[in-house]
């Protein structure tokens, strides 16, 4: 049977649906007894459930498992009427293996996904029709459409196609085929997907507004990259956004985060800069956080939009990291007094949780490096931006210590000054009872 995608999908849900809720008893009902706001706890367990559905449900093609379990080296999620083309480009025989699946697919529709070699309409296209005969069979054919008027005649198409066949189940139908792209066809191409409602056994026209009229985009197998109708500005559109992602994250993560945490450190030590320090550091965070959260809403589009082309420990990094950076800016809502006697512990918590966002943002972004490929000029700025931002602060950390001792040795000579009266000559110098006169001792 085919592994249906949304069934998988609801099941995974359900699970995490379970852990959370034994999750409330072992950890939010403590919390609460703590003294912390209910509805700061429970915002935050909404965001984390709803990034953790948001990761199970971020890509749908990708996690595909085929029946006959066939494999495909690329995957891409086609924008409308929930089609999804998997395929396989093998450059040394010219030839395309695909498997086009429909899905929310009916009995009384027939579908067919082609592509046109001379334009990016629907005219011209070689396509392949699939559909389930009135006697339950199901039919595949290619035909070539020449005109809008179309029935869908079978014929040959322009190029070699071997291996058709096509399966429906769960409301699901796939086209299993092989295209020779020795005639001209070319590796980047126009795409066209198309669906529409049967009389009898023969295909009628499908509607021309709406979904319809927008399913037709380009398809370059060879970097595994789909786009919308327009030819090569889908390419440009998903390198822009892969740029914008890039710069967001390098930005936020990188960057802000990093220098946030330093004005933290060790501009509180000047005893001139409290409280502006703390504005300082909240400002840097939260907009690095906001910045973050768009570079990584970008991240997880672009995932969705090329499932065939896969970067794990990135993607895993990125959600991470987004997760905690989530429970460190709502810790700011939750953080207990200075008096309180949880306030070490929120301490403890809270320079955890930013350290570890410096340590994965910077790995991340790195590793982002490596998969954008951009001029080695970009990461060469960004290192030695770190750089300067390490030797800046172990510069400061030097200081701060100093600063540090100084103050508690004078903080001691004090207290001896003042305490028990061995600081000073006079009165209360050298020795303990020195203060002591007027016929007291």
């Amino acid at each position: 049977m085919v592994n249906n995608h949304r069934w998988e999908r609801i099941w995974i849900n359900f699970r995490l649906f379970v852990r959370v809720h034994n999750l409330n008893n072992r950890l939010i009902k403590p919390l609460l007894e703590m003294g912390l706001d209910q509805r700061m706890v429970s915002l935050c367990c909404f965001m984390v459930i709803t990034t953790m559905f948001l990761s199970t449900d971020a890509q749908t093609c990708s996690n595909y498992v085929f029946a006959s379990n066939a494999v495909f080296s690329a995957c891409n999620d086609l924008p409308v009427l929930n089609s999804f083309l998997h395929y396989t480009y093998n450059p040394s025989s010219q030839t395309l293996s695909i498997a086009y699946r429909h899905t929310n697919f009916d009995s009384s529709k027939w579908v067919a996904w082609g592509i046109n070699p001379s334009s990016p309409g629907m005219a011209g296209s070689q396509a392949l029709v699939a559909f389930q005969q009135s006697d339950g069979s199901i039919r595949a054919y290619t035909s070539a459409i020449t005109g809008y008027n179309t029935q869908l005649v079978e014929e040959d198409l322009s190029f070699p196609v071997s291996d058709l066949s096509a399966t429906y189940s769960n409301n699901e139908i796939i086209i299993f085929a092989t295209l020779g792209l020795q005639n001209g066809t070319g590796t980047s191409m126009n795409q066209v997907w198309q669906e529409g409602q049967l009389s009898g056994n023969v295909p009628r026209a499908h509607a021309t507004s709406g979904d319809n009229i927008r399913s037709m985009g380009t398809l370059n197998v060879v970097l595994g990259q789909s786009g919308s109708a327009g030819g090569a500005s889908g390419t440009n559109s998903k390198t822009k956004k892969r740029n914008i992602h890039g710069v967001l994250n390098a930005i936020s993560w990188g960057i802000m985060i990093p220098l946030g945490a330093i004005i933290a450190r060790y501009l509180r030590v000047f005893q001139s800069a409290d409280p502006a320090w703390f504005y300082l550091h909240v400002t840097c965070q939260t907009s690095a956080y906001i910045i973050g959260v768009a570079g990584w809403a970008t991240g997880i589009r672009l995932g969705s939009q090329s499932p065939g082309i896969q970067f794990t420990s990135h993607r895993v990094i990125g959600i991470i990291l987004f997760c905690v950076a989530t429970l460190q800016v709502i810790a700011l809502l939750v953080r207990p007094k200075k008096e309180h006697k949880h306030r070490i512990f929120w301490n403890i918590y809270h320079h955890s949780l930013g350290y570890s966002i410096i340590i994965l943002g910077i790995i991340n972004i790195f590793k982002g490096f490596d998969i954008l490929n951009p001029e080695k000029k970009w990461e060469r700025a960004y290192t030695a931006i770190i750089v300067i931002l390490a030797i800046v602060a172990a510069i400061l950390e030097a200081y701060t210590w100093f600063v540090v001792l100084k103050r508690k040795k004078a903080a001691n000579a004090e207290k001896m000054t003042n305490g028990n009266g061995y600081g000073n000559n006079g009165t209360n110098g050298h020795y303990p009872y020195g203060g002591m006169t007027n016929g007291r001792v």
